[in-house]
Formats: C-alpha cells, sequence, structure tokens
C-alpha cells in the first residue's frame, strides 16, 4: 500500500508492541534498502485515559525523525477497545501532523469502545471480555504463540 518508503514511517508501541515492530522493521529491511525505513518507537503512558487509576511505568520515546506530512504505520500487538490507539494519536498529534495514521496489529480481538479500525491484522481472533489475550515473542525469551487466558 506504500509506492515506496520515502514518506513512510514505522512507529512501534511501547512496550508490547515494540518486540512485534522490531521484527517487522527487520522484515522490512532485509526486503528494501536498509536505510530508507525510518522507525520509532512511541510511549503512550501519559496520554492514556486510566494512567491516574493506577500504576503505569513510563518506557521511552524514541522518535529521531520528523512525522510532519508522513504516512505513520503504528504497531503494537492487541487491538482490544482502541483506547490505547486513541492514546498513540494524541501522542503522535504532539510531535507533528501526519499525513496519514494507518494501524498493523498481530491480534484484533474485538470488544472496541472507539471507533478505531487496523489496517493490517494478522489474525482476528473473536474473544470474550473475560477472557486475555497475550502474544508472546521470543524476543522476550518465549516460544512465539498467542495466548488466551481466562480472566
Amino acid at each position: 500500500n506504500h509506492a515506496g518508503l520515502n514518506d513512510t514511517v514505522f512507529i512501534g508501541l511501547q512496550p508490547r508492541g515494540v518486540q512485534l515492530s522490531d521484527r517487522i522493521v527487520e522484515e522490512l529491511r532485509q526486503m528494501s534498502l536498509p536505510g530508507m525505513i525510518q522507525y520509532g518507537k512511541l510511549d503512550i503512558t501519559f496520554y492514556r485515559d486510566d494512567v491516574r487509576k493506577s500504576l503505569h511505568l513510563a518506557n521511552h520515546t524514541d522518535i529521531p525523525f520528523s512525522i510532519e506530512n508522513k504516512n505513520v504505520v503504528l504497531i503494537d500487538d492487541v487491538l482490544f477497545t482502541g483506547r490505547t490507539i486513541r492514546a498513540a494519536m494524541d501522542g503522535l498529534m504532539d510531535l507533528g501532523r501526519p499525513a496519514e495514521i494507518q494501524l498493523a496489529v498481530l491480534v484484533d480481538r474485538g470488544h472496541r469502545q472507539l471507533p478505531i479500525k487496523a489496517n493490517y491484522i494478522g489474525k482476528n481472533l473473536p474473544t470474550s471480555r473475560e477472557e486475555n489475550v497475550q502474544v508472546l515473542l521470543e524476543e522476550a525469551g518465549e516460544d512465539d504463540r498467542v495466548v488466551i487466558l481466562k480472566a
């Protein structure tokens, strides 16, 4: 969907989306010119609407390029209510005004509370609200797998 990557940037969402986005970006670098891919990491901790309800440990935002008028592809592991993505969009807007924001997720589990939809989905995985979905990756010392847990 992107004719060339000159105007496209990839941003992984801290914390869990970064391991997945590291892998995706590395694959893209193998397929194209290594210097062409701009990749950053966004911490949305203080943009969350539940930040005052529980303790959240801040991560690190590292976006060493302008997102102004760029096509931004946000990458996260699981799409659930949409609140994380809303927070990510708020965070992006503090950094500039992208031409477009797209979303890539490994798992879309449904149960949206906001009108947010992923552009790229690895797997639709219908779940109940009483279940939790965890993406485990070898980068975190696990075997690659998606696990559904009863809450």
